[in-house]
């Protein structure tokens, strides 16, 4: 059985743009995350949001890790709890906690707020420079996810934003410290996906059950629904995501997140009837145009911290 070694390679932090290649397979995770609410309202039971999420990490980490045969050994039990709790457990909890309590376009706007953090984070943890370009495209990013998704009826509680701003901060804290600390020697990628996976599922089903408990039935389309989002929306995307980490800069696949708003509104409209407005065919450009901006960082960059 191969193990999670105590010494691990982190994964090159430096400012190189990758290929167009890996740009494209890392999208491919936000894009299938942007379906979620499409298969969630058609598929599954309704107002189990918890169970979906359980649902989806932890029968997909389980086979992972028995594939794979990857188990945690020394000081990856506290990295792997800590990046299965940031990226999948804690990050879902908040996620349709936010949800419960804000409008869906309010969730999301507060969220595109997860690249400034990353932006943050990247400074005291990894070394890098903050760039003016990289300002500028949190800003247009933030504006096309308002057009997208805000309605002029919403209304804030704080409680919620605050909800928000913490799912958005335990996506980048996962995204930085799984840039950090890599993945260690002989650990494939699906084995580290599955860690995280069978961690973050771990920690949700406790909620899970004292919050919403097991559905009395469940149908055939409720099975497809879940099969899709452990299958698609876990196993393979996160291992695309975590694969996208290692190879990309952390801003440019933190920016790759404005993706899931973009399809899951084109969605809607293609098959919910849901109307597309003149502002939010601007809103989808200008979210186009933020992932183009921060590609490519020109200027020069505000001080650097030294890498810890």
């Amino acid at each position: 059985m191969s193990a999670l070694r105590t010494v691990s390679k982190p994964i090159s932090s430096g400012m190189a743009q990758g290929s167009p290649r890996d740009l494209f397979i890392t999208a491919l995770a936000p894009m299938v995350w942007g379906s979620t609410y499409l298969v969630t309202t058609e598929f599954l039971p309704a107002d189990r949001p918890l169970l979906a999420a359980t649902v989806r990490a932890l029968p997909a980490g389980i086979v992972l890790m028995l594939v794979t045969r990857t188990w945690p050994r020394g000081s990856w039990w506290f990295k792997a709890a800590a990046l299965g709790a940031l990226n999948i457990g804690l990050f879902f909890f908040l996620l349709f906690f936010t949800a419960y309590q804000l409008p869906g376009g309010l969730a999301a706007l507060v969220m595109s707020i997860q690249p400034l953090f990353v932006l943050f984070l990247g400074v005291l943890l990894l070394g890098e420079g903050i760039r003016f370009m990289h300002v500028v495209a949190c800003a247009v990013g933030a504006a096309g996810v308002g057009l997208l998704v805000l309605r002029s009826d919403a209304t804030l509680t704080l409680v919620g934003v605050l909800a928000g701003l913490a799912a958005a901060l335990s996506m980048a804290a996962g995204i930085v410290l799984t840039k950090r600390w890599g993945r260690p020697d002989g650990v494939g990628l699906l084995g580290f996906t599955g860690l995280q996976l069978a961690m973050g599922g771990v920690m949700l089903l406790p909620v899970t059950l004292v919050v919403e408990g097991l559905p009395g039935s469940v149908t055939l389309p409720n099975l497809a629904g879940f099969a899709y989002l452990s299958v698609v929306g876990a196993l393979a995307a996160y291992a695309v995501w975590f694969r996208g980490i290692q190879r990309l800069p952390t801003m440019v696949v933190s920016f790759l997140g404005f993706l899931s708003p973009l399809v899951a509104t084109v969605l809607g409209f293609v098959f919910l009837g849901e109307s597309l407005s003149g502002w939010q065919l601007i809103g989808a450009v200008l979210v186009l145009g933020s992932v183009f901006l921060v590609q490519r960082p020109v200027g020069t960059a505000w001080p650097r911290f030294p890498q810890r």
